[in-house]
């Protein structure tokens, strides 16, 4: 099983706007971290969508070990 390349070792925090549609990265390979630019191709991998119901700042997984995806969950502090 392919594992997802670390991208980063804290979440990335981004203001989302209410009623936008987010393509979360689970591959850890865009570019773009945290959001998805299609680097997943011919990988096992997809993005995640997040659909924004607020505008507020979200904390998005940087490490991709997050069981709570595409949120962190701390799991940084174990990997």
């Amino acid at each position: 099983m392919d594992k997802p390349v670390r991208a980063a070792d804290m979440p990335y925090s981004v203001f989302v706007e209410a009623g936008k549609t987010y393509y979360w990265c689970s591959c850890g390979k865009s570019q773009g971290q945290p959001f998805c630019d299609g680097s997943h191709a011919g990988t096992l991998f997809s993005p995640l969508q997040y659909g924004a119901v607020e505008a507020k700042k979200v904390h998005f997984c940087g490490c991709k070990q997050t069981k709570s995806a595409p949120c962190c969950d701390g799991s940084h502090n174990d990997v």
